[in-house]
This record gives C-alpha cells, structure tokens and sequence, in this order.
C-alpha cells in the first residue's frame, strides 16, 4: 500500500490537470467536504463547500470551454505544518469566446490530509480574469449594486 499524495504532490497534481484542461478530474483531488475560499473574489461565490459543489463548479467551466489556463513559474514553500503548503503561480490564460489572453500571479494555501486537499485559500487577481473575460463592465456593475 502506497503513501497518501504529499501536499506539494497534490498541488502538482491540480496544477497538470488545469493545465490539461482537464477540469472534470479535479473534483478527485478533493475531500468530500473539502472549503475553498476565493478570498479576492469580488462576487459570491466566494466559499464552496464540498466535493459535489467543486465537481458542479469544474464541469460547468469544462462544458462551456470557458477558459484555458497553462500554470507556469511554479514556486512551493513548506511551512511549519506539514500537512500545508503556500504555492506562488502564474497563470498565462485565454478566453476562446473572446479571444483574449492574459497572464496573472496567483497564490493557494492548500492544507492536504490523507492525499486529498481539505481546504484551499485561493488568491487569483478575478479583474484580470474578467476584462479578459469582456465582463469587466458586468463586474464593475456588480461590485456597484453591492456597494
């Protein structure tokens, strides 16, 4: 019997898989009740909870080929509790609806238990995303009704 994925182990894992485009398996790497926060979110949702939500979220990005992501620049650092890691990335990106690419920094906080991530904090720049995107002028209308 192998020993569970290690917590860089599983952050390469997820890395290989979005940048595959294989958004459908990454549920897998997953706990069943896994709590990601997209903490620079600027619209909910801004917390998931749970494998179901996560693998509901992935297929639709799947289905819609909303976008493409390639991870580059990869840095892992450990830190005092073995079961986290802090994990600094560039996503070079491109919208096919749109055309567009762009390239951002990114930084997750991952905790992994028994080879599946437990909870993940998620740093992503979401304006890059969407003026790629075209929904900057949605999301600044959005950002507005919240006010």
């Amino acid at each position: 019997m192998s020993a569970p994925a290690t917590p860089r182990e599983v952050f390469a894992q997820l890395t290989t898989l979005i940048s595959a485009g294989k958004w459908s398996e990454l549920a897998a790497l997953y706990a069943e009740d896994a709590v990601v926060e997209i903490v620079f979110s600027p619209v909910p949702p801004r917390r998931l909870h749970g494998r179901a939500a996560l693998r509901e979220r992935f297929a639709a990005l799947e289905a819609a080929d909303a976008v493409r992501l390639r991870t580059e620049n990869i840095r892992v650092h450990g830190t005092d509790d073995p079961e986290v890691v802090i994990a600094e990335f560039d996503y070079e990106g491109l919208y096919p609806a749109t055309g567009r690419t762009f390239h951002t920094p990114n930084i997750q906080v991952l905790r992994v238990r028994d080879g599946l991530i437990t909870e993940s904090r998620d740093y992503h720049d979401h304006l890059a995303f969407a003026a790629a995107d075209g929904r900057a002028g949605q999301l600044l209308a959005a950002l507005d009704q919240q006010a």
